[in-house]
């Protein structure tokens, strides 16, 4: 089966894009580098097309009650326009997706991970059975673009029909772009502030292009993964799978036991008395090696202890950094590990998430 092509593709290609395969996507890995790229976003802003995220839409008088079913967080307590992040898990509290939801006036809205769309509209479908819910999968008609970074306010002054100067973070909004229908929401995946705008296909090669010529700088898939490592955000299929929990994941935050019956709820409650399972932690590395996802982390002695989900030399602090899952008794700040990169031992202290926190 081929990849599917976003309708930014051939800008991507056309300016020199190292395109490759994503979560069943032709996405841009970087176009000047990493580097740059990652600096840019810290610094002033940076351009994502994440149209390879699912978005799909909810309605029907049973939409409420299908959400707070499959979403480990609070569904009913939301605002309109707010975002909320949660997480899908199955019935042994292994996590599915880490998902966000959007409440509006006539419904509800969720985007989901490129890579996991087919499973968790099937997942939806199962618990939709019997329920008075329309789910309507909504990614292949809207193009989605993040502009992150401390100039992203600037940037979308004046392209909408609407100032979203004041739009708080983790809320949306319906505007208008170029007299077209468009969602704003104010969330982001990198540590820094930014915005994202949904809008018709037909539009997304020239809203893109408008933010370019006001001063964004193009991002792919590359510096979208150190920047969302610095600031420790967990990416699925590294950190998050079917077999960890939200609770040893350190997404405890994200779960409200006391809402009522949810799918995974009882095992997920059974994991937070449970000190034996390994931690997720952010580790410091000596030197500008970077450990690799899959390299054993060892104690001291030289036992292994845990295992490295995602690392790199992150290019804002200068640092090789690394998340990844250690057993409990390691686990404190402070602990001094090893990382074994190829049959080199690489020392590693762990430290605090997030590793990068912007000034606000």
């Amino acid at each position: 089966m081929s990849n599917l092509r976003t309708p930014l593709y051939q800008w991507h290609v056309d300016h020199k894009a190292r395109m490759v395969p994503f979560g069943g996507w032709e996405m841009p890995v970087q176009y000047a580098g990493i580097g740059p790229e990652h600096k840019a976003v810290r610094g002033g802003a940076g351009l994502f097309d994440i149209s390879h995220m699912a978005r799909v839409s909810f309605g029907g008088k049973d939409a409420l009650a299908l959400l707070e079913h499959v979403f480990t967080n609070s569904v009913a307590t939301m605002k309109d326009g707010q975002v909320r992040y949660g997480l899908v898990c199955n019935e042994s509290g292994g996590i599915l997706d880490d998902v966000l939801v959007y409440k509006w006036p006539y419904g509800y809205a969720a985007v989901i991970n490129a890579s996991n769309r087919t499973k968790i509209l099937a997942w939806l479908k199962v618990h939709a059975a019997g329920r008075d819910v329309q789910i309507q999968d909504q990614t292949l008609d809207t193009t989605m673009i993040a502009v992150q970074g401390p100039k992203s306010v600037e940037l979308v002054a004046g392209l909408l029909a609407d100032d979203v100067s004041g739009l708080k973070y983790y809320f949306a909004t319906p505007s208008r772009y170029k007299d077209r229908p468009c969602v704003v929401s104010r969330t982001g995946y990198t540590g820094e502030d930014g915005f994202e705008v949904i809008v018709p296909n037909a539009l997304g090669v020239t809203l893109w292009d408008e933010f370019i010529s006001k001063g964004a700088v193009p991002c792919g898939l590359g510096a979208r993964d150190t920047l969302r490592l610095e600031a420790a955000m967990p990416l699925y299929g590294h950190e998050l799978n079917e077999t960890i929990d939200p609770i040893h994941a350190g997404l405890s935050w994200a779960v409200k036991l006391d809402k009522g019956a949810f799918v995974g709820r009882d095992e997920i409650q059974k994991a937070t008395a449970d000190a034996t399972k390994p931690v997720r932690v952010g580790l410091e590395i000596e030197g500008k090696r970077a450990a690799r996802e899959g390299c054993a982390i060892t104690d001291a002695d030289g036992a292994p202890v845990g295992t490295v989900t995602s690392g790199s030399l992150c290019p804002h602090l200068d640092k090789s950094l690394a998340m990844g899952y250690v057993a409990p008794q390691v686990a404190a700040v402070g602990s001094a590990l090893d990382v074994d990169l190829r049959g080199t031992k690489l020392p590693a202290t762990v430290v605090p998430l997030p590793f990068y926190k912007r000034k606000k």
